[in-house]
């Protein structure tokens, strides 16, 4: 290699690490900013909250979420004062494109589960995240 392509190559490099490593903090800061929690972790704050063992704990948000899945299969909307409503809605049949083909595809019509928070609930996690 001659002295002209070293030279370029290591510039390049360098200019390829200094923006790796830009990005490589960028979402390192985002990761940090993001939590999730799992039903694990809803079971030990109500256990720890109400002295009710996880085994207990565990047995009741699963009965809760078995039940509000068994009542929106059968249709049925489900309102939670303070918190929100669940309710099935049905999505109309449409075409949509697929990105690698540009060819159309027929989306069916299907029915899909939706939570819609309260206004209190939105007003409390708005005021919380300011």
């Amino acid at each position: 290699m001659n002295d002209f392509c070293k030279i370029f190559f290591r510039t390049l490099s360098a200019t390829v690490h200094y923006r790796i490593l830009r990005l490589l903090v960028m979402i390192t800061k985002t990761i940090k900013s993001i939590t999730i929690m799992t039903k694990a972790d809803i079971v030990d704050i109500i256990s720890s909250s109400t002295g009710l063992t996880k085994v207990e704990t565990e047995a009741v948000v699963k009965g809760f979420m078995d039940t509000v899945i068994d009542a929106m299969k059968r249709g049925e909307n489900i309102e939670l004062r303070g918190f929100g409503s669940f309710k099935v809605v049905k999505r109309a049949q449409r075409v949509a494109r697929n990105p690698k083909t540009n060819e159309e595809v027929i989306v069916p019509e299907q029915y899909v589960p939706m939570l819609k928070v309260s206004k209190d609930f939105k007003e409390q996690v708005n005021e919380s995240m300011q």
